[in-house]
């Protein structure tokens, strides 16, 4: 009968480590997301549409789309209010290219449109540690908090 007096105390101990556990995942998971992003080239709209330009349609070298166009997700960085996107692609440079260029994300092109300075970074699904397209975008978009103050209108795919 002592023991029915603890069970109490035992269930709070024990949903104070699950939670415990799940924020040290979430911290781990977003420097993860940091770690990869901060390793990879960083490319204005320019300097994005210039590559695309020697590399598309067969009118330039295919070493850039060889070498940038693999699966993963991108994250667009809009400086000038300091406001994220992120999505994924099979063909990450062809999902890019849509956004800037009125076939993707509306509030994207509008404000790149209107002048706004943007960023650019993709990340490959390769060793990126992550099992899924779907999960990758997932935990970019949590990291990047581009649902809640951003231009994700879902938090990604299931």
């Amino acid at each position: 009968m002592d023991f029915l007096y603890l069970l109490p105390f035992i269930a709070i101990v024990f949903i104070i480590l699950m939670f415990i556990f799940q924020v040290r995942q979430q911290k781990k998971i977003r420097e993860q997301i940091f770690g990869l992003a901060n390793n990879t080239l960083e490319l204005t709209t320019k300097e994005f549409l210039e590559m695309r330009n020697k590399s598309f349609g067969g009118k330039g070298r295919a070493l850039y789309s060889n070498n940038y166009n693999f699966a993963g997700v991108y994250i667009l960085h809009n400086k000038s209010k300091d406001l994220y996107y992120v999505g994924q692609g099979k063909q990450v440079l062809n999902r890019v290219n849509n956004h800037f260029t009125g076939k993707g994300n509306g509030d994207v092109y509008a404000d790149y449109k209107y002048g706004d300075y943007w960023t650019i970074k993709m990340i490959a699904l390769e060793k990126s540690g992550f099992n899924t397209l779907n999960e990758l975008e997932r935990y970019a978009i949590e990291t990047y908090d581009s649902y809640k103050r951003g231009y994700n209108k879902t938090r990604g795919n299931k």
